[in-house]
């Protein structure tokens, strides 16, 4: 692979003539060999900046760097950047060791050259027993494997990828993934990755950049993200997680927040008032059910069997809760139970 290139964007803004801000002041830097995934529902404008960036759309205003070099200018063709897109876009026509070596092809290369690197990238890609068949005689999974192939043989500077596993189905998804990823690390190339799915961004990314409404939310580690989330949107989209009500009160000199269960500091970043409403997050994960005095009350509303566990819904002070409880325990509703609360783990904004 070529020297690994730091992507850096500056103010980007892109409005459509008929008015939609699609992207409002995007500022993201994205390091040499890192893979940071931009992930948000439909709608929110990842896909718009990945175009962006490759110079398939045009921004309105801002800046975008490789290395120190502007490149807004620079057409697409020049900015060496493979795109890899739910659609494959393989050649129905040919083989696929022809696919891959078709962009070396068009470089001119040494005909041999282009064998010896088709052949490697065939072996990286585990597609030996299918480098002469045709793309109909392919899965989806092989498709997508000889489209990442074909996109390294011209060793882009930026990788860039808009949902390209969407149309597999779910058990091929999460194995491909973790072979995306795997191979991403290994070739240590700089990657921009779009998709919706929590999963695959967790499994991939380096760094995720939660966008809403053509916002970055919040950019960190994947671990950061779930467990400190910055927003009420990162904390909702990421993962299940229960949503609580508490208010901000006065303890001993010191802003708390009273939960209705317990009270806690608060840890948020908007400036409040005793007496204010703010809201309290709780994953699921971080509560269990408890023979102990100390456990908080709860009421069972709702108890579903989901195989390896029951989904419990509880009421605790006027506030409904769900978490997991073993399979071996059934209740009722109406039952009195007691929960275990990590209160280190809650999560005030």
């Amino acid at each position: 692979m070529q020297d690994q290139v730091e992507v850096r964007i500056e103010h980007i803004n892109k409005v459509y003539p008929d008015g939609t801000n699609a992207l409002k002041d995007i500022n993201l830097v994205v390091d040499r060999g890192e893979i940071v995934v931009l992930l948000g529902p439909s709608g929110c404008g990842k896909s718009t900046l990945l175009r962006t960036i490759g110079g398939l759309e045009k921004k309105t205003s801002g800046n975008i760097y490789f290395n120190e070099t502007e490149i807004s200018g620079t057409p697409v063709e020049k900015r060496n950047v493979g795109f890899v897109f739910q659609n494959y876009a393989l050649f129905p026509t040919m083989t696929v060791r022809q696919n891959i070596g078709f962009g070396l092809k068009l470089r001119h290369m040494d005909k041999s050259q282009i064998a010896e690197k088709v052949d490697s990238l065939i072996k990286m890609m585990n597609l030996e027993p299918y480098a002469d068949k045709k793309p109909s005689q392919l899965s989806g999974g092989q498709q997508q494997r000889v489209a990442i192939a074909r996109v390294l043989a011209i060793e882009p500077k930026v990788l860039l990828l808009d949902e390209p596993l969407t149309a597999l189905d779910a058990k091929l998804k999460e194995h491909l993934r973790i072979e995306l990823a795997q191979m991403l690390r290994r070739l240590g190339i700089t990657a921009i990755y779009v998709t919706h799915d929590q999963m695959e961004a967790m499994a991939l990314a380096d760094r995720i950049a939660v966008m809403h409404n053509g916002i970055i939310e919040q950019v960190d580690t994947p671990q950061a993200i779930y467990s400190s989330p910055a927003t009420e949107f990162v904390a909702q989209f990421i993962g299940q997680i229960n949503k609580l009500k508490g208010t901000a009160v006065e303890k001993d000199g010191s802003l708390m927040v009273d939960a209705g269960f317990t009270h806690l500091p608060y840890t948020g970043s908007r400036e409040i008032k005793p007496g204010q409403e703010v809201t309290v997050f709780l994953r699921p994960e971080d509560m269990y059910l408890s023979d102990s005095e100390d456990g908080v009350p709860a009421i069972v509303e709702q108890d579903v069997f989901m195989g390896g566990y029951y989904h419990i819904g509880a009421k605790i002070a006027d506030q409904i809760v769900y978490f997991q409880a073993p399979n071996t325990r059934k209740f009722d509703v109406g039952d009195n139970i007691r929960i275990h609360i990590d209160q280190e783990k809650l999560i005030v904004i």
